[in-house]
């Protein structure tokens, strides 16, 4: 099975062509250009030089969520034009556990992290056990001490993966044992993830179609919070 997998949620973007969990190919790029510009033209380099075409692709895979609501949307509506288009399954995969799948060799406590703004993270803990994460909680978006309180007693090493990272680090290193930040190549968001995260997905029978992918945000946006509070306000 071969899965072609976009990661957009975050600053960087990438894309990754899989096979049964081997990795292909993978393309980055963190150069500040929106990921509007940047992750179809990726995607259809990285296929042209791998010398495949959209009938060689099984499933298009994506990090559909938790991240930045422009990124989420950006890579989501991507996965849905490629699947609509070549008539593909599509992969929503949890950004958060993908991350995980870059630590799944360790035999640690795995402490996903997205800064979220406002004191808070989107977050999900796993212990990675015989090379696959385990989940210990859903996906959330949580206070930064709700989370220090929860891995604070825990056994074993916890390491910090994703953007918030080292936001995390610097709050909780002397009050959280045995914690450590992943090494920076295993720290960011990558498509490769997604992609294993995706093959789980596939052989769950969870795959879905393209019309039915959707970003999975897990909070209001900004606008959506302050218009509610407005209407809040106009009924006072």
């Amino acid at each position: 099975m071969k899965i072609l997998a976009l990661e957009s949620s975050a600053t960087a973007c990438s894309v990754a062509l899989c096979e049964e969990g081997r990795l292909i190919a993978q393309t980055f790029q963190n150069s500040g250009l929106t990921h509007s510009r940047t992750l179809m033209p990726m995607a259809e380099s990285l296929l042209a030089g791998c010398g495949q075409r959209p009938k060689d692709v099984d499933v298009v895979a994506v990090a559909a969520g938790p991240g930045s609501f422009t990124g989420l949307r950006i890579g989501v509506a991507t996965a849905k034009g490629l699947g609509w288009a070549w008539q593909k399954p599509c992969a929503p995969c949890s950004t958060l556990e993908s991350m995980a799948w870059q630590l799944a060799h360790t035999e640690a406590v795995i402490v996903a992290v997205m800064d979220a703004r406002r004191n808070q993270v989107y977050n999900a803990l796993f212990r990675a056990r015989g090379g696959a994460p385990e989940r210990l909680c859903p996906d959330r978006a949580v206070s930064l001490a709700e989370v220090e309180e929860e891995i604070r007693n825990l056994p074993g090493q916890k390491i910090l993966v994703g953007d918030g990272a080292q936001l995390c680090y610097n709050e909780w290193q002397e009050r959280v044992p045995e914690l450590c930040m992943a090494p920076e190549h295993l720290r960011w968001q990558s498509a490769w993830g997604v992609a294993r995260a995706a093959l789980d997905l596939a052989r769950r029978d969870e795959l879905v179609s393209a019309e039915q992918l959707a970003p999975v945000y897990h909070r209001l946006s900004q606008a959506e919070r302050e218009r509610l509070a407005k209407q809040t306000d106009t009924k006072e």
